[in-house]
């Protein structure tokens, strides 16, 4: 009995500490976005494209729509409600489109609609991805400015420098330095907390603002002014769609324990410390967050910033490195070269193209804003459309997944539809100011992937025309009419039934076909990960003939000769020495009777041509791959 009690007490404390250990890895990359808002958004909401003057009224009812914007959007919405939807404990628009399309009775014209869906879902977040690391890091650097102007010159190159050495170590991946983003992240709330309550604490009242009353008032006092402030309230929750995005990571328990019991009073501490602040001394205004910080805490407060705000970036870097292996998996994007950089965690990839589009990207805004308030105003938009892309999305899980019927969907999806379209909205009303560059991105983001997607479907189409059933030319092959060398050769196809345009090519212009012949087909299903036992699906045609299917989820690496080699037992000969792999590298023109519009035939031509090969995406070994090409017209 004594030590059946013994091992009843260890499973809760096994558990206890595992839970500990997650929640503080979900503070060092699930919250480092949301987690540095309160470097800007106090400030952007009394700037002078609002209007707003930091008076008593007016500094409660920023402080209350702050405050119900977190408990609305972030806690309600995404920590209640959407974190419910997960596929297969993965989350984020794209896992949440795989999830709704998944079902076999949805008619295609609807499936086709959650398809581009989460297309413009992917196509926001990757402006957000531009736009966080920007935005952070300077608004970080900035607070030099508050010990003195002199370093005003300088917060410029120093962000830049910051940002070229951030995505310049990320082909050595975050394995080694990631596990201080935990104890960095802790203490920065820690921080916040502290900043915010020492001031609370000299001016008690500011704590009315948790009154929604006080952000009644407002909007009825100031109307249109309100509206427009609406949308710098919005950066208080960007990076809510992070919970969502990384809950496959580190589960939903950690990550919403993490929110509530340290993340949001931390926040929400010191918004109403930076408010208090205000009433105090309007004079503080340029940059309220630094000046909470006594004279002699600043530099390393700025430092403090500095690495909260480079782990928030890293984040948003690894988040689109995942986006871009997903899509180009679910067929919605180029393949690309991915290259992982470690052995044991989950999820560390690297995708040098991405990685050097989004410096690019990101320099490019520091240059042409020049400061945090000019960037703020060109930020929300992309946060705000992710967001409401993700309730409509939510909405549908609702209704087919979850049987809540339409009334109650209407009813609490509805109402978060209502309050993500309302800041959208208001995030709109920047658009001349900056709020077009986001959705300009997006928009060009959204035309590639729909581009890409319509263009596989038309070559599918074209390879169907000109297709060979296999049946037909197993039938035609007899003995002695062809080579047949020993070893195997594997042979990529997309369609199970027909012959591989690169396996009629060798047969026409070389008169050879192996002993042994796989016709290998991969297959991304709607699921974020295939179980072992059905990674494979074997059938055997005769005459040496295999048929094989190897099946992948949307958030897996594929490795066809890992993944071929216990095949053998099934009855597939598979010698890594004796294997070719046998690839179409096709090429595309344009045709007298296109089946896409002229432009879109232009643009898949191009993001052909800038495709990573079948063979480095299956991490097929290169010393064994033969390229046989062919020409296509679409």
């Amino acid at each position: 009995m004594a030590i059946q009690m013994s091992d009843n007490a260890v499973a809760p404390r096994a558990h206890r500490k595992r839970t500990t250990r997650l929640t503080l890895a979900a503070l060092g990359v699930v919250f480092g976005d949301i987690g540095t808002s309160p470097l800007y958004t106090v400030k952007e909401c009394f700037s002078e494209f609002t209007g707003l003057k930091p008076v008593h009224e007016d500094v409660l009812g920023i402080l209350s729509l702050i405050t119900w914007a977190l408990i609305v959007i972030v806690t309600l919405k995404y920590v209640l409600v959407v974190m419910r939807a997960d596929n297969r404990g993965e989350g984020g628009v794209l896992a949440l489109m795989a999830l709704v399309s998944r079902r076999a009775e949805i008619p295609e014209r609807r499936r086709r609609f959650y398809l581009m869906l989460g297309m413009a879902g992917a196509a926001l977040f990757y402006g957000d991805c531009l736009l966080t690391p920007a935005i952070s890091v300077l608004s970080a650097v900035e607070g030099l400015n508050t010990a003195t102007p002199a370093f005003e010159p300088f917060v410029l190159p120093l962000a830049i420098g910051v940002l070229i050495g951030l995505f310049a170590v990320q082909r050595h991946g975050t394995a080694g330095i990631g596990r201080w983003f935990g104890p960095m992240m802790l203490l920065w709330f820690a921080v916040l907390f502290v900043l915010g309550l020492g001031q609370i604490v000299e001016a008690p009242a500011v704590l009315a603002a948790f009154s929604p009353l006080h952000a009644i008032d407002f909007a009825l006092r100031h109307r249109v002014a309100a509206f427009v402030a609406l949308g710098a309230v919005t950066l208080a929750v960007t990076g809510a769609e992070a919970l969502y995005a990384d809950m496959g990571h580190f589960g939903a328990k950690p990550i919403r324990f993490a929110w509530l019991a340290l993340v949001l009073p931390a926040l929400l501490a010191n918004y109403y410390g930076q408010g208090a602040l205000l009433l105090a001394d309007p004079t503080t205004l340029d940059n309220p967050f630094f000046q909470l910080a006594p004279a002699w805490a600043l530099y390393p407060l700025v430092g403090l910033a500095t690495a909260a705000t480079v782990i928030a970036s890293q984040a948003t870097i690894s988040g689109a490195f995942s986006m871009a292996q997903q899509a180009a998996l679910l067929g919605l994007s180029p393949r690309v070269r991915i290259t992982h950089t470690s052995a044991d965690a989950h999820g560390q990839v690297y995708v040098p193209a991405i990685n050097w589009m989004q410096l690019v990207g990101v320099v490019a805004l520091v240059l042409a804003f020049k400061s945090s308030t000019n960037l703020a105003a060109a930020y929300g938009i992309a946060v705000t459309g992710t967001m409401l892309v993700t309730t409509v999305l939510v909405f549908a899980v609702a209704v087919r997944v979850w049987k809540w019927g339409w009334l109650r969907s209407i009813l609490v999806l509805g109402a978060f539809a209502i309050v993500d379209a309302t800041f959208m909205s208001a995030n709109m009303v920047k658009f001349l100011q900056g709020g077009w560059v986001p959705l300009a991105l997006a928009i060009a983001i959204f035309a590639a992937m729909w581009t890409w997607w319509k263009g596989r479907m038309a070559v599918a189409a074209r390879e169907k025309d000109g297709a060979l059933p296999m049946e037909l030319l197993l039938d035609s092959i007899g003995p002695g009419r062809v080579h047949r060398p020993q070893g195997t050769a594997v042979y990529l196809t997309a369609f199970a039934g027909n012959a591989p345009s690169c396996l009629l090519h060798n047969l026409k212009h070389n008169e050879v076909l192996h002993e042994q012949v796989v016709l290998l087909t991969v297959q991304v299903p709607d699921e974020p990960y295939v179980p072992p036992n059905a990674r494979a699906v074997v059938r055997h045609l005769g005459k040496g003939v295999h048929h094989v299917v190897l099946n992948y989820g949307f958030m897996e690496q594929p490795d066809v000769p890992r993944d071929l080699a216990p095949l053998a037992d099934r009855g597939v000969p598979f010698d890594p020495m004796r294997t070719s792999y046998f690839v179409g590298r096709n090429s595309f023109i344009e045709s007298s009777r296109p089946l896409l519009p002229r432009w879109q035939e232009k643009l898949f031509i191009v993001l052909a041509r800038v495709a990573s090969s079948a063979g480095d995406f299956f991490q097929l070994p290169a010393n064994r791959v033969v390229e046989l090409g062919s020409r296509i017209e679409i």
